[in-house]
């Protein structure tokens, strides 16, 4: 007779917001995994959510991770996290995954830039950027100038809602409306400098893609090419979401985050 069975590990899940956005966008996800016994951490980058910092304060690409890295250094050594982030977001995760893959048993890539060892940060960055500046109500600033490049930028209420969060309840677009702040603008030489990523360290970790169904913020073709160029251990769709996944399908994501922890811990 076989005894009652007993519950899963508790997991410790590092959630990373992608651009302009801050750890609120995870709200509903962060209540999900307490709930279900687990620990979590979500972080407000650089000039992000309630971080002090403005956008020019946050310069270079390593002042808008410092968060997470100090974060990940702080770490007990003898434990993993799974490390998920979204968008812009995956950027960051991916140097997370460089410099501690001994601190990580998974990291999940939401809808997410997934740069590699071999597909380059900076190529990411301008394909998935290019053309959004200037569409519908979005606006770049020009601190340094109107002959010198823009230096931030930030997503308007109408782009938003038809890019973003098409598929998700009004009540979060209209927090994002009020929540979302300015993105520095950083040099493709800083992102190449940042984000040097080895298949002995960042490829030590198990990486899964979550593909939202309707996204219209990742082209399919642009996320097609970045995941046969950089193929991950696994990809995962989730049907009816937007760009904003843990907004318009939070418990698809919640189950598909659980089911990966447990699978690659």
């Amino acid at each position: 007779m076989s005894g009652p069975k007993l519950p899963k590990a508790s997991k410790h899940f590092v959630l990373v917001h992608g651009a302009l956005h801050g750890s609120w966008c995870w709200y509903k996800l962060v209540a999900s995994l307490k709930t279900s016994g687990h620990n979590v951490t979500a972080l407000d980058l650089g000039a992000s959510g309630i971080n002090p910092k403005q956008a020019l304060e946050v310069t270079h690409l390593s002042d808008y991770f410092s968060l997470l890295m100090e974060f990940m250094t702080s770490f007990p050594a003898d434990e993993k996290v799974v490390l998920v982030g979204h968008s812009f977001g995956g950027f960051a995760i991916s140097k997370a995954m460089e410099s501690f893959p001994e601190k990580t048993s998974t990291a999940v890539f939401v809808t997410a830039l997934m740069p590699g060892p071999t597909l380059s940060a900076t190529t990411l960055y301008i394909e998935s950027f290019s053309g959004v500046l200037s569409q519908l109500d979005n606006r770049v600033t020009y601190d340094n100038g109107p002959t010198n490049p823009p230096t931030t930028f930030i997503l308007g209420p109408k782009y938003l809602a038809t890019y973003l969060y098409q598929r998700s309840p009004i009540q979060d677009l209209e927090l994002a409306i009020t929540l979302v702040r300015p993105l520095y603008l950083y040099s493709l030489d800083d992102i190449s400098k940042e984000i040097v990523l080895s298949s002995k360290r960042y490829g030590y970790v198990r990486r899964v893609f979550i593909v939202a169904a309707e996204d219209k913020f990742l082209k399919k073709e642009f996320r097609q090419s970045m995941i046969e160029k950089n193929p991950p251990d696994e990809v995962e769709e989730i049907q009816g979401s937007d760009y904003m996944v843990m907004m318009s399908k939070p418990p698809q994501l919640f189950t598909y985050l659980l089911s990966i922890a447990n699978k690659y811990s």
